[in-house]
C-alpha cells in the first residue's frame, strides 16, 4: 500500500481539497498545523492574474529552465506576438517584450534569451543567443533541420534535439558552433514520438532523452528513454515517462554519488517503478558495487493510468520529487527508494515542472497558469518519517539517515540515543562520529568535550579526546570555538606550527580572539590570519603595526568599518615623509564610506606644529571639498591662515566659492585689513559694518550694489537704503530699483513706511507701480491709490479701483468719500463692486450728484437700479425724478428686485406706469405681473377677470396675497395653478367654509394625492366636505372618469359606508349608463362584502353585469367566509366544478356534494367529489368516484390510502384503469406489491416477466422488510439481485442455496449476514465458507469476531483466522485479531505467535488486548519491539514479579526518552534489586541530575550504598555530590579522603562542614575545619583554631594568605608575647610581605630577639636600596625625554608606560617608623606571580628576584 500523507496510520484514498494551496493535501492532515506537514506547497504567481492569455499555457509555448525565469510566448492586446518573461527571483517581477520568434528559453542562472524561429524559404530553423543585460548577442546558428526540442543543460550550453540527431552548443566559446553528440535509436526515432525532455548530468558525461507516444488515440500513454554515456559512446533503451540526474550524498563519508533516477513503466502493462542507481561510479572487479536502488510505485486508485511528467532529485534533502500529469505529488527516500509521500495537488493538468536548487524542491505549472512551489518541510519531515509512516518497517533508518547525511532536524533523541550507546561501551571513535554526524550541534557542546577529557585512555590506545577532534576533523567539517580551543591549546605548547597552518588552509577551525591570543606566541601571522577572520578588529591594526604594513591598516580599516588611532603612525611618517605623509592623511581622511578614519583636526594640529602650511593647504581643500556645516572652524582656519600669509591663495580660495560655513564676519575684518574691500563687503552682516564699507560704495558699480543687496538681510538692506536716501536724495531712482527687487525680501509695507519718512511719494508711486500687477497685498493696493490721489493721477486711481480685487472695499471707500474728489467715478467702481449701492446713493444724492445717480444706473450697472430706487425712496427723494429714472432705465432694471423693494416700503403705485408700459413690451415675467396683480387687486380693479385671464403671474404668489384680502380670490388664483397650489386651495377654503367648491375642484381636479390629503382622518372638516361631493358635486358631474377617480379616493379612504351610500346613489338611483357600469356594480357588491354582509345576498340577486369568479374567491376567503353566496354566484354563472369545490371545501357538506354531482354528472365534478373522500378517509368511495372521473390524476395519494388501508383488491382495479392513462414506473410498481399482497403470485410473476417499467428491486425490498420472502424471492431472481437473493434463502433456511447465491454477489454485507446466520444455526462449515471472505476485509473483521465470541464458538473462531492466514489477501487486522484472541483463550500460544509474526502485527492495539488480560511479558516484549522503551520500562517496573529481568531492563533503560523514567528506575532497585543498583548507576550515569540522584537515595536513607557511583560523578563538581561523599567521610572518619575531596572539589556547603568539623574530637579533622576556614577567607577563625591545636605553621601560612597585615602582625606578637623565637622567625620569613619592618624589629628588640629578626632586617635593606637605584634611573630618564620633547615637541604617546609609584611611602616601613607615609600600597609580588616568603639562603647584599 502507498503511503500517504495522513495523520493515522492506515491507508487511506487521496481526497484532493479545491480551496487554497496549502489545503491541497488530503483533508486528513488539512487541519493539521502547516508546520507538521512533511511538504510545503504555495502558489508562487498565478499568470492569469496577470494578463497572460489563458491558451499560452502548453508545452512547448510555456518554458521553465530553473526556478528563476518562466518564459511565455503570448499574444499581446492589439494582437502582436510578444514573449512573457517572470523574474521569480525578484519578486515575480514581469516583462513583456514584442517577439516574433517561434518560441523562447531563458537561460538557468543569467538574463539571457535563446529565441528560436524560421525563415521563409530556409529549410530547418535558426537559434539567436541574446545577453540581456549587457545587449549582447551571443551566438547564431541556422540548423539546416527542424529543431524540436531544446534545452540549457548547463549554465553556458544548450541541448538541441532536432529530428535525428542531438547537438550540444557551448556559448562559453566565442564564435562556436553546436556539436553533434549522438543519434535518435529505437522509438524515439519513430515518427509520431514527441520529445518531452532532455536531460545530462553535472558533468555532461551522461545524457538522457525522454518521449512519449501512444497506440491507441491517447487512451493509455507510452514512454521512452534513450540513455547516452558521452566516455563510452554507449546508449541503453528504456521504457519509461521520465528520468533525472543528480549528485546526492548516499553513503556517509563519502562524496555525493552521481546518480541516475528514473520511472519505468513497461508498455501494455500498469505496473511502475523507480529506480535510481549510481552512473558515475568505477565498476570492476575487487571493486564494490554501486549503489542501486528499485523499488514499485503505487499509483492512485482513481488514477491507474497517470504518468510522470517530471523526476527530480534533491541534493539538498535526499529525496526525490516525482509530479504526474494529473497532477499527484510523489516523495521518495533516495536512498531507499521508499514511497513517503503521495498527494495530489492540482486539480487541473500539469504540463511542465523543474527542480529548484534554491528550495531543493520543485516549481510546476498547471493548465490555469498556477505556479506552485514544491518544498520539503526541513522541520516535519523527519518527525513525520517516523511517526505517520507507521507501515514501514525501516522507517525510524530512514529518518536517522536523512537526519544524519542531510542536517534535517527531528532526530536529536536518536541521536543522543545512538551517542549514549556508543560511549557507554567504550566505542569512542563511533561516538564522536554520531556526534559530527549530529548537524544541530546537540552533541557539540563542553560537556560532551569534558565527557571525552574525563575518560582515562587505555594502554596502548588513543586517548578518548584526540579520538574526539580526529573524528570530527574528518567527518564533521569545522570544530566550534570550544573544540578549537582545546586542540589547539597542547598543539601550541608543542609548538607544532605545520599542524595549524593545515587547519586554518582547511578552514577547520573556528576563529576566536581567544584562539588568536593562544596562537600569537607562537606565531604572529597565524594570529593575523585568526584575528582577520574573527573579525577581531583592535588586534588585527595591532599585527599590522607589529609587521610594519601601514597600508593594510587603511584598506583594512575601510573594508570593516574600524576606527583606529593613527596619530603615532601620522606623526612619525611627517618626521620622515612629509609627501607620503600628506597622502597617507588624505587617505585616512577619505575613509571608507565617507566616514574619515581620522579626526581632520588632529591632522592639521600634527601639520602645523611642523609649519606644513602648503600641505596643510592641500589636506584642507581636500578634505573640506564636501563644504559641510560641521567644518565651518576648518573653513575659517584655512582661510585665515592663507590671508595672513599667502592672501593670493585666499582670494583664489573665496573664487573658487566652494567653502560656505566659515566665520563670515572674521573672514571679513581680515579681508578688510588685507585691502580686499569687495570680498569683505560680501562678508559683513552687520549694519554697521555694511555702512562704513559703503563710504566707499562710488568704487562700486550700481550692477554690483544691486546684486549685493540680495545677500544682505533685510534689516540690514532696509538701513543702507534709509542711509543712501538720507545722505542724497539724487539716490532715488538707485533706491527704487533695489526697492522694486528686493521688496519680497524687505518687505513692501517696510519700504513705503521708509519712502513716507522722507514725504516721496513719488517714491511710493513709482515702487508701488512697478509691484503692485504682482502683489495680492490689500494694504500695497491702497497705499499705491492713496500716492496716485495725492500725485494727482487720477487715471490711475480709476484704473485700480476698477480693475483690481485685492484691496480693502472698506478703506478705500472710506479714503474716496473723505478725499471728496471732484470725479467720484472711483467711489462709484469701488461701491458698485463691492456692495455699498446704498451708500453711494446716500453719498452722491447728499452732495448733489443727481447726474452721477443716473449716469450710475443708466450706464454703469442697471441690475442696482431697484436698490438704488429703494434707497431713494427712503431720503424722500421725488416721485418725478424716481419715475423719470426707471423711464430712462427702462427694461434693463430686473423686475423681481424692483417690485420687492418697493413693495417692502409700500409704494407699488409708484412703478405701477413702468410696469404697464413693459407689459405692453410683451414681458411675460411672472414677477411683472404678480406686481401688476397686487396693484389690481388692492386699487380692485376688476381683479377677478385679470386673474382668470392672465397667464403669467404665479398663482402661490397672488394667492397668498389674497387670502387676507378675498378668500374668492384666493381660491381663483389657486385654481388656475391647477394642482401646483392644491395645498393651499384646500387650506383657504377650508378655512373661510367654502366645502362646495372645494368638493367641485376635488371631483373635477381626480388627483388621488388630493383626495388622500381631503380623506385624511385627521382633518376635521372631511364630512363636511364628502356631504358636499355626495349632495352637490359628484350628482352634478357627467364625467365617468370623474366619478372613478372619486370612488377610488373613497375606497383608498377605506370609508365602506360611506362609499356605498355614494354607489346606490349612482348605480341604483341613478341614469342607466352609471348603473349598468360592471365595474361600480363589482365595487358596490365587495363594498357591501366588507361593510355590510347582509346586503350582499339582495346586491347578487338584483345586479347580473359584475364579474362573478372574482367575487366568489373574495366572498369565500378570510375574512368574509360567505359560502352560501359564493356558492349562489358560482351556480348562477353555471361554474359546477367550483361551486362543487365550496360545497366539500368551505360548507362540506358531502351529501350535498354526492347530490350535485349526480345531478351534473360531469367527470370534473366526480373526481373532486372522489379527491374530498380520499381526503376523508372514504377511500373505497373515493375509488369508486375515481373510476366514474375515469381520471388517475391522483394516483400517488390513491395507492397510499389504500395502503394505509389495505384495500389492495380496489387498488389493483384502480391501478388495471390508471395504467390505461398513465404509463408510470410508481403504478407498475404499485400493481406488482398489490399482487404480492393480495397472494395472487401466479398474476404478479405473469406480469413481472411481462413488459413493465415496475422497479423491482424496491418492492422486493419492501417485501423483504414485510418478511413475504417467497415473492420477494421471485422477484430478486428475475432481475437478478444474487445478494438479496441470498438474504431470503437464508431467511427461508436454505443455507447451501445461499452460499452459491453469495458467491455470486461476492459483497462482504452479504457474506457477514449468512455468515451470522449459520452460526446462529450451527452451521459451521458454511459459515467458514462465508467468514473466509470477510476477513480479508479489515473493516468487517471486529463484527465477525464479535458475533463468534457473542456465540461463544472460540475455536471456530481461531480456526477460521488460522486458515486466513494462508491467503494471499491476509492483512495485518487478521494477524492482531489472532493474537487477541490468543490473549484471551490461549495465552501460552501467544509468544510464539507473535516472534514469528512481529512484523505483521499492529503492536499498539496487541499491547493494549495484553494489558488488558495481564500478560504483562508479551506487553514488554511488544513495547520493546515498537521503539516504546519508556512504556517497556514502566511495565517492568509496575509488574516486576512476572516480568522483570536485570539485564533487559538495563538495555531498555539507555533507549528511553523520558528522563523520569531514570530515577523511577532508581527507587525501584532500591525497593527491589539494591545489589544491582551500582551497575544501573553506571548505565545511566551520563543522563542523569546526579544531585536529583543523591537526593533521592539520600532520603531513601542509603548513600553508602552508591558511594562508588557518587565518587565516579564527583568529577563534575556537584554540590549535593559533594556534601555526600564528604558526610560519609566524616562519618566514616577518613581524614585523608575528606582532605583530598575538599581540596579537589570546593562547591558545597563550606562554612558548615567547617563548623561541624571544629569541634570534632580527631586532631586532623579540626585541622580540615581550619583548612576550610581559610579557603573561605575567615582566616582569623582558621588562625585561632590552628593555635588552639598548636598547628602554627598553618596559622603561619593562613596569615599570609591572608594578605592582611593585621593578622600577621597579630599572630607575631602572639608568637613574641609566649617567648616562641623559633615561631618568631618562621613567622618572619613567612609574612615577609606583610610584616611592616618597623614593627617587626621594634618587637624583637624589645623582647631580645633581634639575632632571630637579623635575616628580616638584612633582606628588608637589600630590597629598598634597589628601589632607589631604580627610581634614580628612572628620574634621570623621564628628564632626558623632557628636554627632548622641548627641542622637537610632538604628540606622541608611547605604547607603554611605567606605572609611578603609588601614594605613600616604600612598603614595609609603618607606623612605628620615623619615615612613616601615607599607606595603601599593595605589597610586591614575588617570582612567577605566587606569593611566598623570601629564600633564607641568599647571600648578603642579594634580593628575590622580582617580575
Amino acid at each position: 500500500q502507498a503511503p500517504n500523507i495522513s495523520t493515522a496510520p492506515r491507508p487511506a484514498v487521496d481526497r484532493p481539497s479545491r480551496v487554497s494551496a496549502p489545503a491541497l493535501l488530503p483533508r486528513r492532515i488539512a487541519a493539521m498545523d502547516p508546520s507538521a506537514m512533511p511538504v510545503s506547497l504555495a502558489v508562487t504567481i498565478n499568470l492569469t492574474d496577470h494578463g497572460v492569455n489563458p491558451q499560452a499555457f502548453r508545452f512547448g509555448n510555456l518554458t521553465m529552465e530553473s526556478d528563476k525565469y518562466i518564459a511565455v510566448k503570448d499574444t499581446a492586446a492589439d494582437g502582436a506576438p510578444q514573449v512573457v518573461t517572470v523574474d521569480m527571483h525578484n519578486g515575480n517581477a514581469i516583462s513583456r517584450r514584442p517577439m516574433k520568434a517561434d518560441a523562447c528559453l531563458m537561460n538557468t542562472t543569467d538574463n539571457i534569451m535563446a529565441l528560436k524561429g524560421s525563415t521563409e524559404g530556409t529549410p530547418g530553423n535558426f537559434v539567436q543567443v541574446f545577453n540581456l543585460d549587457s545587449k549582447e548577442k551571443l551566438g547564431v546558428f541556422q540548423c539546416p533541420v527542424n529543431i524540436v526540442f531544446w534545452r540549457w543543460i548547463a549554465p553556458r550550453v544548450l541541448g538541441l534535439v532536432c529530428d535525428s540527431d542531438i547537438y550540444h552548443w557551448n556559448l562559453a566559446v566565442a564564435n562556436s558552433q553546436p556539436e553533434k553528440m549522438f543519434q535518435r535509436a529505437g522509438k524515439l526515432a519513430e515518427g509520431g514520438t514527441q520529445i518531452i525532455n532532455y536531460a545530462a548530468n553535472s558533468a555532461i558525461s551522461w545524457c538522457l532523452l525522454t518521449a512519449i507516444s501512444t497506440q491507441d488515440q491517447g487512451k493509455t500513454i507510452d514512454g521512452n528513454m534513450q540513455l547516452y554515456s558521452v566516455e563510452k559512446k554507449q546508449q541503453q533503451m528504456l521504457e519509461g515517462h521520465a528520468g533525472c540526474f543528480g549528485n546526492v550524498l548516499v553513503v556517509d563519508g563519502a562524496a555525493p554519488a552521481g546518480l541516475f533516477a528514473f520511472q519505468e513503466r513497461k508498455q501494455g502493462t500498469a505496473a511502475t517503478r523507480l529506480h535510481i542507481m549510481d552512473v558515475t561510479a568505477p565498476r570492476g572487479e575487487g571493486l564494490p558495487p554501486p549503489f542501486k536502488v528499485n523499488a514499485e510505485i503505487q499509483m492512485p486508485p482513481e488514477a491507474p493510468t497517470d504518468f510522470a511528467v517530471a523526476l527530480h532529485l534533491s541534493e539538498k534533502h535526499g529525496v526525490a520529487f516525482m509530479v504526474t500529469k494529473a497532477g499527484y505529488l510523489f516523495l521518495f527516500d533516495v536512498a531507499t527508494a521508499t514511497m513517503l509521500v503521495r498527494s495530489k495537488v492540482s486539480q487541473d493538468t500539469i504540463f511542465i515542472s523543474i527542480g529548484s536548487s534554491l528550495s531543493g524542491g520543485c516549481i510546476f505549472v498547471n493548465r490555469k497558469g498556477a505556479v506552485t512551489s514544491v518544498k520539503v518541510n526541513e522541520q516535519a519531515i523527519v518527525g513525520y518519517v517516523m511517526n505517520n509512516l507507521v507501515q514501514l518497517p525501516n522507517r525510524q533508518e530512514i529518518a536517522f539517515t536523512l537526519a544524519r547525511r542531510f542536517g534535517l532536524p527531528g532526530a536529536n533523541e536518536l541521536f543522543q540515543q545512538q551517542f549514549a550507546r556508543f560511549f557507554a561501551s567504550g566505542d569512542y571513535k563511533n561516538a564522536a562520529l554520531v556526534a559530527a554526524q549530529c548537524k544541530s550541534g546537540l552533541l557539540r557542546t563542553p560537556e560532551v568535550v569534558n565527557q571525552f577529557k574525563a575518560v582515562q585512555a587505555a594502554p596502548g590506545q588513543a586517548s578518548p579526546i584526540l579520538t574526539y577532534f580526529s573524528t570530527l576533523l574528518e567527518h564533521g567539517g569545522k570544530l566550534n570555538a570550544l573544540e578549537s580551543l582545546e586542540l589547539v591549546r597542547p598543539v601550541v605548547q608543542q609548538q607544532r606550527r605545520e599542524l595549524v597552518e593545515k587547519w586554518l588552509k582547511e578552514d577547520k577551525l573556528e576563529c576566536t580572539e581567544d584562539l588568536g591570543d593562544l596562537v600569537k606566541a607562537m606565531d604572529v601571522r597565524f594570529a593575523l590570519s585568526i584575528y582577520l577572520r574573527a573579525s577581531v578588529h583592535q588586534k588585527v591594526i595591532a599585527c599590522f603595526a607589529e609587521t610594519a604594513q601601514y597600508d593594510q591598516i587603511v584598506a583594512y580599516v575601510k573594508k570593516v568599518g574600524y576606527q583606529a588611532d593613527y596619530s603615532q603612525l601620522l606623526q612619525g611618517m611627517l618626521q620622515t615623509s612629509p609627501e607620503a605623509a600628506t597622502n597617507f592623511a588624505k587617505n585616512l581622511l577619505e575613509g571608507a564610506n565617507g566616514q574619515p578614519l581620522i579626526d581632520v583636526n588632529v591632522v592639521v594640529k600634527l601639520f602645523m606644529e611642523q609649519n606644513r602650511l602648503q600641505e596643510t593647504t592641500s589636506i584642507l581643500l581636500e578634505a573640506l571639498k564636501a563644504n559641510r556645516p560641521d567644518q565651518s572652524h576648518l573653513q575659517t582656519q584655512l582661510l585665515a591662515m592663507n590671508l595672513q600669509q599667502a592672501p593670493k591663495v585666499a582670494e583664489a580660495i573665496l573664487q573658487m566659492n566652494m567653502l560656505t560655513h566659515y566665520d563670515r564676519a572674521y573672514i571679513g575684518q581680515l579681508c578688510e585689513k588685507a585691502g580686499l574691500m569687495q570680498w569683505a563687503l560680501e562678508h559683513y552682516s552687520e549694519a554697521a559694518d555694511l555702512k562704513r564699507v559703503m563710504l566707499h560704495a562710488h568704487q562700486m558699480t550700481p550692477e554690483f550694489l544691486v546684486s549685493y543687496f540680495s545677500r544682505m538681510p533685510p534689516d540690514t538692506a532696509l538701513e543702507c537704503l534709509t542711509d543712501l536716501l538720507r545722505h542724497n536724495r539724487q539716490n532715488l531712482q538707485v533706491v527704487v530699483q533695489v526697492a522694486i527687487k528686493y521688496h519680497e525680501q524687505i518687505g513692501a509695507a517696510r519700504i513705503v513706511k521708509m519712502f513716507e519718512t522722507f514725504g516721496s511719494n513719488e517714491g511710493t508711486f513709482y515702487f508701488l507701480g512697478a509691484i503692485l500687477s504682482s502683489s495680492t497685498d490689500a494694504e500695497v493696493h491702497f497705499k499705491y491709490i492713496e500716492a496716485a490721489s495725492r500725485c494727482g493721477n487720477m487715471q490711475e486711481v480709476e484704473r485700480v479701483c476698477r480693475e483690481s480685487t485685492v484691496y480693502d472695499p472698506i478703506v478705500v471707500k472710506d479714503f474716496l468719500k473723505e478725499a471728496k474728489l471732484p470725479d467720484p467715478r472711483p467711489l462709484i467702481y469701488v461701491c458698485d463692486l463691492h456692495g455699498f449701492v446704498a451708500e453711494l446713493t446716500e453719498y452722491l444724492y447728499k452732495n448733489s450728484l443727481m447726474k452721477y445717480i443716473e449716469v450710475y444706473v443708466v450706464k454703469v450697472n442697471p441690475l442696482q437700479c431697484p436698490s438704488v430706487i429703494g434707497s431713494l425712496i427712503d431720503l424722500d427723494c421725488s416721485e418725478d425724478f424716481i419715475k423719470t429714472l426707471l423711464q430712462n432705465v427702462r427694461a434693463a432694471c430686473p423686475v423681481e428686485q424692483l417690485v420687492a423693494e418697493v413693495e417692502k416700503r409700500n409704494r407699488l403705485r409708484v412703478i405701477l406706469p413702468w410696469l404697464e408700459a413693459r407689459v405692453a413690451e410683451g414681458n411675460q415675467d411672472p414677477f411683472l405681473h404678480n406686481g401688476i396683480a397686487k396693484i389690481y387687486i388692492d386699487t380692485n380693479r376688476d381683479p377677478e377677470t385679470f386673474l382668470k385671464t392672465n397667464q403669467f403671474y404665479d398663482s402661490a404668489v397672488v394667492g397668498k396675497y389674497c387670502e387676507d384680502r378675498d378668500p374668492h380670490l384666493a381660491y381663483t388664483a389657486y385654481k388656475r395653478a391647477w394642482g401646483q397650489c392644491d395645498t393651499q386651495l384646500v387650506d383657504v377654503t377650508n378655512r373661510n367654509g367654502l366645502f362646495r367648491l372645494q368638493a367641485r375642484y376635488l371631483v373635477e381636479r381626480q388627483s388621488v394625492e388630493l383626495w388622500g390629503l381631503v380623506l385624511d382622518p385627521e382633518n376635521k372638516h372631511r364630512r363636511a366636505v364628502i356631504d358636499q361631493v355626495v349632495s352637490t358635486a359628484l350628482p352634478e358631474s357627467t364625467n365617468a372618469e370623474e366619478v372613478s377617480a372619486t370612488v377610488k379616493a373613497f375606497i383608498s379612504a377605506d370609508m365602506p359606508n360611506e362609499l356605498i351610500e355614494l354607489l346606490e346613489k349612482i348605480v341604483l338611483h341613478k341614469s342607466a349608463d352609471f348603473g349598468k357600469n360592471r365595474n361600480l356594480q363589482n365595487l358596490l357588491i365587495l363594498t357591501a362584502i366588507k361593510a355590510d354582509r347582509s346586503r350582499v345576498m339582495d346586491y347578487i340577486n338584483r345586479l347580473d353585469n359584475y364579474d362573478g369568479p372574482e367575487i366568489a374567491k373574495i366572498a369565500v376567503g378570510e375574512p368574509y367566509r360567505l359560502y352560501e353566496e359564493a356558492f349562489l354566484i358560482y351556480k348562477k354563472q353555471s361554474l359546477h366544478a367550483e361551486a362543487m369545490e365550496v360545497l366539500l371545501t368551505n360548507i362540506e357538506s358531502v351529501e350535498r356534494a354526492q347530490e350535485f354531482a349526480a345531478r351534473c354528472g360531469e367527470p370534473g365534478v366526480w373526481y373532486k367529489l372522489g379527491k374530498a373522500q380520499l381526503e376523508n378517509g372514504q377511500v373505497a368511495e373515493a375509488i369508486d368516484s375515481y373510476l366514474k372521473a375515469e381520471d388517475a390524476t391522483d394516483y400517488l395519494e390513491v395507492i397510499a390510502a389504500a395502503e394505509r388501508e389495505e384495500l389492495f383488491d380496489d387498488l389493483v382495479r384502480y391501478l388495471l384503469m390508471a395504467r390505461k392513462t398513465a404509463k408510470d414506473q410508481v403504478v407498475d410498481t404499485e400493481l406488482v406489491y398489490s399482487y404480492a399482497k393480495t397472494d395472487a403470485l401466479g398474476d404478479m410473476e405473469e406480469f413481472v416477466s411481462g413488459t413493465n417499467t415496475a422497479n423491482i428491486k424496491q418492492v422486493g425490498d419492501r417485501l423483504y422488510e414485510e418478511r413475504l420472502y417467497k415473492a420477494a424471492k421471485i422477484l430478486y431472481q428475475s432481475i437478478p439481485d444474487n445478494a438479496k437473493l441470498a438474504s431470503c434463502y437464508v431467511r427461508l433456511g436454505e443455507y447451501t442455496q445461499a452460499v452459491e447465491a453469495a458467491k455470486k454477489a461476492n459483497n462482504p454485507k452479504t457474506w457477514r449476514e449468512i455468515n451470522i446466520a449459520c452460526i446462529q444455526a450451527k452451521q459451521f462449515k458454511c459459515a467458514e465458507t462465508a467468514g473466509m471472505y470477510i476477513i480479508v476485509h479489515p473493516d468487517h473483521l471486529e463484527e465477525l469476531i464479535s458475533e463468534y465470541e457473542r456465540a461463544g464458538h472460540f475455536e471456530e473462531l481461531m480456526t477460521l483466522l488460522d486458515s486466513g492466514l494462508s491467503s494471499e489477501r491476509s492483512h495485518v487486522g487478521m494477524y492482531t485479531e489472532l493474537a487477541i484472541l490468543y490473549t484471551k483463550y490461549k495465552p501460552e500460544k501467544l509468544m510464539d505467535f507473535i516472534k514469528l509474526n512481529t512484523q505483521k502485527l499492529n503492536i499498539p492495539k496487541l499491547i493494549q488486548a495484553c494489558e488488558r488480560h495481564y500478560l504483562w511479558e508479551h506487553a514488554v516484549f511488544l513495547y520493546t519491539h515498537y521503539d516504546e522503551f519508556d512504556q517497556a520500562a514502566n511495565t517492568m517496573m509496575a509488574h516486576s514479579p512476572v516480568a522483570f529481568a536485570h539485564d533487559q531492563f538495563q538495555m531498555i533503560l539507555q533507549k528511553v526518552s523520558n528522563v523520569e523514567i531514570y530515577y523511577r528506575a532508581i527507587q525501584f532497585y532500591l525497593d527491589e534489586q539494591p545489589m544491582q543498583l551500582i551497575p544501573l548507576l553506571n548505565t545511566i550515569t551520563s543522563k542523569v541530575d546526579h544531585a536529583r540522584v543523591v537526593q533521592q537515595v539520600r532520603k531513601a536513607g542509603h548513600l553508602a550504598l552508591i558511594m562508588p557511583y557518587m565518587k565516579s560523578a564527583q568529577q563534575h563538581n556537584i554540590a549535593a555530590v559533594n556534601e555526600a561523599i564528604n558526610e560519609l567521610f566524616v562519618e566514616g572518619e577518613q581524614h585523608e579522603e575528606l582532605r583530598q575531596s575538599i581540596e579537589d572539589f570546593d562547591n558545597f556547603d563550606q562554612i558548615t562542614l567547617a563548623q561541624r568539623l571544629e569541634k570534632h574530637e580527631l586532631v586532623e579533622m579540626r585541622r580540615i575545619a581550619a583548612l576550610v576556614y581559610k579557603k573561605n577567607k575567615r582566616y582569623k577563625q582558621s588562625i585561632d583554631l590552628s593555635k588552639l591545636d598548636k598547628m602554627y605553621k598553618d596559622a603561619m601560612e593562613t596569615a599570609f594568605e591572608s594578605g592582611n597585615p593585621e593578622l600577621a602582625e597579630s599572630l607575631l606578637r602572639y608568637f613574641v608575647e609566649s617567648d616562641m623565637r623559633e615561631c618568631f622567625a618562621a613567622c618572619l620569613y613567612t609574612c615577609y610581605d606583610l610584616i611592616r619592618p618597623d614593627v617587626g624589629l621594634e618587637l624583637a628588640w624589645r623582647k631580645g630577639m633581634l639575632d632571630f629578626a637579623m635575616p628580616f632586617l638584612l633582606q628588608v635593606l637589600r630590597e629598598y636600596t634597589g628601589r632607589i637605584d631604580a627610581l634614580d634611573k628612572k628620574t634621570q630618564k623621564k628628564e632626558e625625554a623632557e628636554e627632548k620633547e622641548k627641542s622637537a615637541s610632538n604628540d606622541f604617546v608611547p605604547d607603554y608606560m611605567v606605572n609611578p609609584m603609588m601614594p605613600g611611602g616604600m612598603p614595609g616601613f609603618g607606623n612605628l617608623a620615623l619615615t612613616a607615609g601615607p599607606v595603601g600600597m599593595a605589597p610586591p609580588q614575588p617570582f612567577g606571580g605566587v606569593q611566598g616568603p623570601p629564600s633564607m639562603m641568599m647571600q648578603p647584599g642579594m634580593m628575590p628576584p622580582r617580575m
